[in-house]
């Protein structure tokens, strides 16, 4: 799975949801949460079952981002799971027990329309979610994890400036490597999405950092992300010398080599090889 692009769009809005295939994005997150006003939460939650597949006609994947309160929280991963979203976006998680909660209540209709396990994205929004971030990702369905800044720093008392945020970030995105699950956002904010040069900065430092994509709200945004989270022509073209150069060097019995004056070994090998999967997916 690919994700390096992850648009943002109110549940509520039929308008949005009509272009949102058009937009480039590798996913769309339906959201039942922060853009959507109390009093048409449940007509953007019973809006799913057209909105989920007209937003996917492109072949997006289609998450929808969820309730934290639990009265609506349940309601809405049952119409998302009806609907035939991919995923949930998990507002607010707390616990793995949180996941298992949730898991327990869709399996049922799961079975009953003989629909895939929806996966899970679980987002972390303060300092206890964070701490407890890889037992989170440890859980089966979760896919991926990802950092709810202005929560985060809003839960703390504090700003949301790259130096507040860039810790508790990371520690989230190495709980989610060292699961093998996916990390998705930037180690800073960008909810300033209308600065498109800053947008792209913070994408090409959390893909040099091993981030996989990020959530935008603008589909201006979309491919800035999808260009930062690509390998560039010139990485793929180094890829592919390194993995040639490897295999020559194998053949020839050695295990590291030396390639325009540069030692290569294993780890540099690898790091080729995964370019190189992200270009075939």
């Amino acid at each position: 799975m690919r994700f390096r692009s992850l648009l943002y769009v109110p549940a509520s809005s039929e308008r949005f949801i009509a272009k949102a295939h058009e937009r480039g994005a590798d996913a769309i997150i339906l959201d039942l949460e922060d853009s959507v006003v109390p009093a048409e939460k449940q007509a953007a939650r019973e809006r799913l079952l057209d909105a989920v597949p007209m937003a996917g006609r492109n072949g997006a994947k289609v998450f929808v981002r969820i309730n934290s309160e639990p009265g609506l929280q349940k309601a809405d991963a049952l119409a998302a799971c009806q609907a035939g979203a991919f995923g949930l976006y998990i507002a607010k998680t707390q616990s793995p027990d949180q996941l298992h909660i949730l898991a327990s209540h869709v399996e049922p209709i799961e079975r009953q329309i003989g629909r895939d396990e929806i996966s899970f994205v679980p987002l972390l929004e303060d300092a206890g979610a964070v701490l407890e971030a890889r037992a989170i990702a440890r859980f089966r369905r979760v896919v991926g994890l990802a950092t709810g800044g202005e929560d985060l720093a809003a839960g703390m008392g504090a700003e949301p400036l790259p130096e507040v945020l860039r810790l508790p970030k990371l520690m989230v995105h190495l709980a989610a490597k060292a699961e093998g699950k996916l990390s998705f956002g930037t180690l800073s904010t960008i909810a300033d999405y209308s600065n498109l040069e800053s947008v792209g900065a913070a994408a090409r430092e959390a893909k040099a950092h091993g981030f996989d994509g990020a959530s935008c709200i603008h589909p201006s945004a979309v491919s800035i992300l999808n260009a930062a989270f690509s390998p560039s022509v010139e990485r793929i073209a180094w890829a592919r010398t390194v993995v040639e150069a490897a295999a020559a060097a194998e053949a020839g019995g050695r295990g590291a080599f030396v390639l325009d004056g540069t030692m290569v070994d294993a780890p540099i090998v690898a790091r080729a090889r995964r370019i190189l999967d992200e270009v075939s997916q």
